[in-house]
């Protein structure tokens, strides 16, 4: 528990939709507190550092608490663990950027071009809107398989789904997620 607060005994689905209601932010507080420490968990797994993990949370929850008043969110632990890895991959890159030496950032710059790191970033972003666009079946499937790691047969006894039901939402999710990813940046 956090900041004194008591935790709630809504369900995470139920939190996030009072949130985006009420826009207040006592209720992503309980979310911190059921799912601060697996955020902090990721941020340390990637990030190898103590401080530089401390401080990867609260700017994941800042993230979080204006991701939710425009996004529709209903496996909120699954969408936090993809945008807490998302966020320390981008910091490590950034990281790899300027740590890099002068010679080799100079070279870098002529051989690709100077916005990547916020390319690659909006692409993740891209990503997480596609996977939120996709139909439940898919999207519960996609994010059990490659957000949680599950296997098929994890999938289907966690489910109501048969394993020809899951290996196809896998199948259709993954299709329809290139299709939108195309279309979006075929408009760019």
């Amino acid at each position: 528990m956090i900041f004194g607060r008591r935790n709630s005994d809504l369900s995470d689905a139920q939190l996030v939709l009072k949130y985006q209601k009420t826009l207040n932010a006592k209720h992503i507080g309980f979310l911190f507190d059921r799912y601060g420490q697996l955020v902090f968990g990721v941020c340390l797994k990637y990030l190898k550092n103590e401080d530089d993990s401390k401080d990867a949370v609260i700017k994941i929850f800042e993230k979080v608490i204006e991701d939710l008043k425009r996004m529709e969110v209903k496996h909120f632990k699954s969408w936090l663990y993809m945008v807490a890895k998302n966020h320390c991959l981008m910091d490590l890159r950034k990281k790899k950027t300027y740590t890099t030496d002068v010679t080799e950032i100079q070279l870098a710059e002529e051989e690709v071009e100077p916005n990547k790191f916020e390319m690659q970033e909006l692409r993740f972003n891209d990503l997480d809107q596609a996977i939120l666009e996709l139909k439940p079946d898919q999207k519960k499937c996609i994010m059990l398989f490659y957000i949680e790691e599950k296997s098929y047969q994890q999938i289907v006894e966690s489910t109501d789904y048969t394993m020809k039901e899951v290996k196809s939402n896998i199948q259709n999710g993954k299709r329809n997620l290139k299709i939108s990813l195309e279309k979006k940046y075929q408009n760019q």
